[in-house]
């Protein structure tokens, strides 16, 4: 087991869902990230995403577009942030999956991209645009890599379908509970519970929920159904809002320990 499925191990047998965090990799700047990753451990987060700079992320709102142009602006690229993995490594263990579009992974290479990723002490890989149906080299190298390969189901994703991104995904299968681009909803599918446990029938591997969710409140439904709980853009707004100030770490610290104080508590 690498960290993630190692982590996702421990929890099931505590009963206890995971929290997932994410982040933009050099939003506010590459210096600010590596600090505030380290922050999200100490508040418990168990996975954290990495958000990899994109020029056109199509799956994305407007608040995770506007903090990847703030970064690909401070000159980070998908090798930078293998770099900062490496030194995140010197400091911490905290299982670490690489969130990120195809376009910068096949334009590294994807051996190379894998190996590379491995090296650094990444841990994982979700990549947003691949179809499983598209990925055997990817997977390929990636598992030859020892690093998990995360996939999406959607709220539209048959059954049959579902198995198939099971069997391609490794560590767990990320749930987008809303149609659209990430962000932030006042709400939440009243159907959240029945969707998720479907899902988890189907795909026969722990399931993240992501998607919408952004208050303390919500994580805790989202945990009394899901494995893990993933939040993003809340977290990157309170980045965005906050800049490269000496309040960034300690704000985004104590919002995290709310959410995960809400996900730890749920069940």
């Amino acid at each position: 087991m690498n960290r993630i499925e190692q982590r996702f191990s421990d929890l099931r047998s505590a009963g206890t869902p995971a929290f997932v965090p994410f982040i933009t990799c050099g939003d506010p700047s590459p210096a600010a990230t590596e600090e505030i990753l380290l922050a999200l451990e100490r508040a418990g987060a168990d996975v954290i995403e990495l958000g990899v700079p994109f020029s056109d992320p199509v799956g994305d709102g407007a608040v995770i577009q506007e903090a990847y142009l703030r970064a690909l602006a401070n000159g980070v690229s998908l090798r930078g942030v293998l770099d900062l993995v490496r030194r995140v490594r010197t400091r911490s263990q905290v299982p670490i999956l690489l969130f990120s579009y195809y376009n910068p992974i096949l334009h590294y290479g994807i051996a190379d991209f894998a190996r590379d990723a491995a090296e650094a002490g990444a841990d994982g890989v979700l990549c947003v645009d691949l179809p499983p149906d598209d990925c055997d080299e990817y997977k390929q190298c990636l598992d030859a890599a020892g690093l998990c390969t995360v996939f999406l189901v959607a709220p539209t994703t048959p059954p049959e379908r579902m198995a198939f991104i099971g069997e391609k995904s490794t560590g767990f299968v990320y749930y987008v509970s809303r149609l659209g681009v990430t962000g932030e909803s006042a709400s939440l599918a009243d159907t959240l519970g029945e969707a998720v446990e479907r899902v988890r029938r189907h795909v026969g591997k722990p399931v993240a929920v992501g998607f919408g969710i952004s208050t303390p409140e919500q994580a805790r439904t989202v945990a009394l159904h899901g494995d893990a709980v993933v939040v993003g853009s809340a977290i990157v707004r309170l980045i965005s809002q906050t800049g490269d100030t000496p309040e960034l770490v300690p704000r985004v610290e104590a919002f995290a320990s709310s959410l995960v104080q809400a996900v730890k508590t749920a069940r």
